[in-house]
């Protein structure tokens, strides 16, 4: 073997798909495949990598991804050994830790390369992520970035001065006052499930990748937008909790029910069951006065509510709904406190585990791929006209009786007028979705067979 000859190590994580790709020092390959990962995975010489440009930024940024699914993080941050049931395949072979892993000779621009193609087995690893030392980890990483954030939120809500008291904040009032500007913001960004379909296409974001989402222009549903403001406030010492909320469930949530589901995935005969997380909130508690935080938009109200006023959402005994257009119906909304073990598992789960979670999101759960006070944009798939035709016909049926209009493009365009004023209206949001249809196709296709085309429908919610 040539020690001049390019050797390019590639990891991908079969779960959530993210995929890296670095060229290795030559030495390095014959390594055992658990020194391997100690020298590339686990503690990667980040800036000589990038100096030497033998790994981009975007694979940079996915490699230290991947490093928070394989090891286990300490509150500080700093990681350990890998968590127990992870298994390093080629092809289907399973790799051990003492052996070095096979290589195989491939083109790559049109020159010879040597490629070590590691996949990362993660179906037996349980639901123990620390959360503290993940997030602890994910805001090291950019800290910079999401602190100018965080004071940018400030400085819009309350003015520069007052912004920079409200960094380190002393009081109740202060502490909720961060809290308010950073949900505000958040509520603000786009309800959109486009950003799964462009760019880095992530089946699903954690709270940093969906601040990250929002910095750049984008957004989240409501799962990724409440873990993005969790994720800020706890590393102000915040504390908060999910709550989970559902359309007409104003019972206790059935929290054994919701555990098995996370543990079967067996979703075919639990509609009841999955509404209670058919949408999800924050509650605070600073010094004794708790506050109720729903930050996630897509037609649901922006709260933020205390003491009293959150508790007539979240009583036990008996509670009030929230009444919610969803596109075109209305429907109450009813808030629960819950065991936090269950939304977590469940985002952890929602990161891959959940097979074709993107599309599930899109039309399963019927978000389509963006929603506004104004407009709903959703995708037509179909392998066929007939099949078309009759989708066709439901959208316009059914926005005919709500009064509400619709249009449907006969390509993948917003020709029509109702487009048109969307595409005027939001000419960003426009570009990213009309970029959406081919990963969105590559992955129907993926998950239903083959042969599919896709058509946009926009509905025009104000009337």
């Amino acid at each position: 073997m040539e020690e001049t000859q390019n050797i390019v190590l590639q990891i991908t994580d079969t779960v959530s798909g993210r995929r890296c790709a670095l060229r290795i020092d030559p030495v390095d390959s014959r390594l055992p495949l658990g020194r391997l990962l100690d020298q590339y995975l686990k503690s990667p010489p980040f800036d000589r990598l990038k100096a030497e440009k033998r790994i981009t930024s975007e694979s940079a940024e996915t490699l230290a991804s991947i490093q928070d699914l394989v090891y286990i993080s300490a509150d500080d941050g700093r990681l350990h050994g890998m968590f127990s049931g992870i298994v390093f395949k080629q092809g289907l072979l399973d790799l051990s830790m003492e052996e070095p892993p096979q290589i195989e000779l491939i083109r790559l621009d049109d020159k010879e390369a040597l490629l070590i193609d590691l996949a990362i087995d993660r179906t037996s690893v349980d639901y123990d992520r620390n959360w503290v030392g993940f997030n602890t980890r994910r805001w090291a990483r950019h800290a910079d970035l999401y602190s100018a954030f965080v004071l940018e939120c400030l400085e819009e809500e309350f003015g520069p001065a007052e912004a920079q008291d409200l960094l380190e904040p002393d009081s109740t009032d202060s502490s909720l006052k961060l809290v308010q500007a950073l949900a505000k913001r958040i509520w603000d960004a786009d309800f959109e499930n486009y950003s799964r379909f462009v760019g880095r296409s992530l089946v699903y974001k954690s709270g940093d990748e969906t601040v990250r989402s929002i910095i750049d222009g984008s957004g989240g549903i409501c799962s990724e937008k409440v873990q993005a403001l969790k994720f800020l406030t706890d590393h102000y010492g915040l504390k908060s909790e999910y709550v989970l909320a559902g359309a007409d469930v104003p019972q206790p949530v059935p929290e054994a029910k919701l555990r098995e589901l996370l543990t079967t995935f067996d979703f075919r005969f639990a509609k009841r069951y999955m509404r209670y997380w058919q949408h999800t909130a924050l509650l605070y508690t600073v010094d004794g006065t708790s506050a109720l935080v729903d930050a996630t938009n897509g037609n649901i109200p922006f709260l933020f509510l205390q003491d009293s006023s959150a508790d007539q959402l979240l009583g036990y005994d008996s509670k009030a709904p929230v009444r919610v257009k969803m596109a075109v119906n209305e429907e109450d909304f009813y808030y629960h406190r819950v065991s936090q073990d269950i939304p977590e598992s469940l985002y952890f789960a929602m990161e891959g585990w959940v097979p074709y979670v993107d599309l599930v999101q899109v039309f399963d759960n019927e978000l389509g791929l963006y929603i506004s006070k104004d407009f709903m944009v959703t995708p037509i798939v179909f392998r066929n006209s007939e099949t078309f035709d009759r989708i066709k016909r439901q959208y316009l049926n059914v926005c005919e009786r709500a009064g509400l209009q619709c249009s449907i493009s006969a390509d993948w365009d917003l020709d029509p007028e109702l487009g048109q004023r969307f595409a005027e209206q939001e000419p960003l949001v426009a570009e990213k979705v009309l970029l959406a249809k081919e990963h969105l196709l590559d992955r129907y296709d993926d998950c239903h067979g083959a042969g599919h085309e896709a058509r946009l429908v926009v509905i025009g919610l104000s009337n």
